[in-house]
């Protein structure tokens, strides 16, 4: 194989998807999710509403467990804004869920962003993924500290921009669907 082709490859094995918030990142990571089925493991992040209004933010794993990953209740350090990060869950049920368990699986990490960061267990265990033979499929903070500039900047991820006009082209599908082949 020679030395350009195998470059190539090192630059596809990581994907990540940057944009805006709302415009489709996470639902377009979905997607893909959808067509690898069962060769994935790891977490999505969603909104917890009350009364129509956003009030912290849910961790999901794919396999069904669930935990807070901020929540404007919680009073504790770290904050993001209005929102209290929940580092117990983070460690306990994000971390775990981006452990791949099989030799063919892909990683899902949606996202990693300051909330996330701010978990010593996280940082390291992404790092740790990001190296491993294992492809990883997830959605990254578009603005970030120096820690996530240089997750983007590895020469293993691909850094895609979505936004509210491109998020439906099947040309990202099949760029996220790539690395899990």
């Amino acid at each position: 194989m020679s030395k350009h082709v195998k470059d190539i490859q090192v630059a596809r094995k990581n994907i990540f998807v940057t944009g805006r918030p709302g415009c489709g990142k996470s639902t377009l990571i979905e997607k893909a999710v959808a067509q690898i089925k069962n060769r994935a493991t790891g977490f999505f992040t969603r909104e917890i509403r009350k009364r129509g209004r956003r009030t912290g933010f849910s961790i999901t794993t794919l396999d069904g467990k669930q935990g807070v990953l901020a929540h404007e209740t919680i009073q504790d350090r770290p904050r993001v804004g209005k929102y209290g990060v929940n580092l117990q869950d983070i460690d306990q049920v994000a971390v775990p869920s981006m452990m791949p368990f099989a030799p063919d699986q892909v990683v899902v990490i949606d996202e990693v962003g300051k909330m996330e960061c701010f978990s010593p267990l996280f940082r390291e265990t992404l790092i740790r993924v990001l190296d491993s033979a294992h492809p990883v499929i997830g959605s990254i903070a578009q603005k970030g500290d120096k820690f996530i500039e240089e997750i983007k900047a590895r020469d293993d991820v691909l850094l895609v921009r979505v936004t509210e006009k491109n998020r439906d082209a099947p040309e990202l599908l099949s760029r996220l669907l790539s690395v899990s082949q």
